[in-house]
């Protein structure tokens, strides 16, 4: 499908690997020039290149903290002078967090939770704003959790983040509808994510099997789907794509769930 992306500009913050890098992918092959930030310059470099080969004419990494504002502005400032002062998507896909329970989470890692999984989301949307008004047309997509609707208790802090995207998304998505700027969420489930994988190796999980998977996080966090195996980032990608592109002309304040199947809309 045409997703009328070609020359558009849009920036993939987490855009490296993982989900981040799938949906790049999509972005590219579509024509669009990517910037993907993130904070490992060889990560990135490789991204880069990778959305060159797929197609992008203008891919580009940037390495940024995103938890310093000042890191944040100076990004958004360089790209706006890279492609005339505008942009046509924000892709938020980063937010990791500590794993355990209530009672095991220190106040650090409540704090690195929130400003790894929201608060760098708000910093980049807001160093973003000036060059999506700008633009003829924009959109914002943040990524979210599955967790938000169904609760592990091995994941009350990474959860309260992703609940904090889900409703700073909804309130930009009103805030920004005279501009016709549209924003959505997309809600991962059991994503084979590097970070999922890590984790899997950790416990003795075969990872590269997804069927496997599936069960060992049901075993441990009790988020089975209806599925019988966890999803892949490729298969992520194309929603987030869409999305992101002209092709999705109505669709704003959405939260889109791609699990695998759910008791929950």
């Amino acid at each position: 499908m045409d997703l009328g992306l070609a020359n558009a500009t849009a920036v993939v913050v987490g855009g490296g690997r993982g989900m981040g890098l799938a949906t790049a992918r999509c972005l590219a092959q579509d024509g669009a020039r990517v910037a993907v930030v993130g904070r490992s310059a060889e990560v990135l470099e490789a991204a880069a290149a990778d959305l060159s080969r797929c197609g992008s004419p203008d891919a580009v990494a940037v390495v940024a903290d995103i938890s310093d504002a000042d890191q944040v502005v100076r990004v958004f400032a360089d790209i706006g002078q890279r492609w005339d002062g505008e942009l046509n998507v924000l892709i938020n896909t980063v937010g990791p967090g500590a794993a355990g329970s209530f009672e095991e989470l220190t106040d650090d890692q409540w704090h690195a939770a929130v400003d790894d999984g929201a608060m760098g989301m708000v910093r980049c949307v807001r160093a973003a704003l000036p060059l999506l008004r700008k633009a003829q047309w924009a959109r914002i997509v943040n990524f979210s959790a599955h967790s938000t609707q169904r609760q592990s208790t091995r994941l009350p802090a990474y959860t309260a983040a992703k609940a904090m995207v889900n409703s700073v998304s909804k309130n930009l998505s009103l805030l920004l509808a005279p501009d016709e700027i549209l924003v959505n969420v997309v809600s991962p489930g059991s994503i084979a994510s590097e970070a999922l994988l890590g984790w899997a190796d950790s416990v003795g999980v075969d990872g590269s099997d997804p069927y496997r998977l599936m069960e060992a996080i049901d075993e441990h966090f009790g988020h089975p789907a209806h599925l019988p195996r966890a999803g892949l980032p490729d298969e992520i990608g194309p929603v987030a794509a869409f999305l992101a592109s002209r092709r999705n002309s109505y669709m704003t304040g959405a939260n889109v769930n791609v699990d695998g199947g759910s008791d929950f809309t």
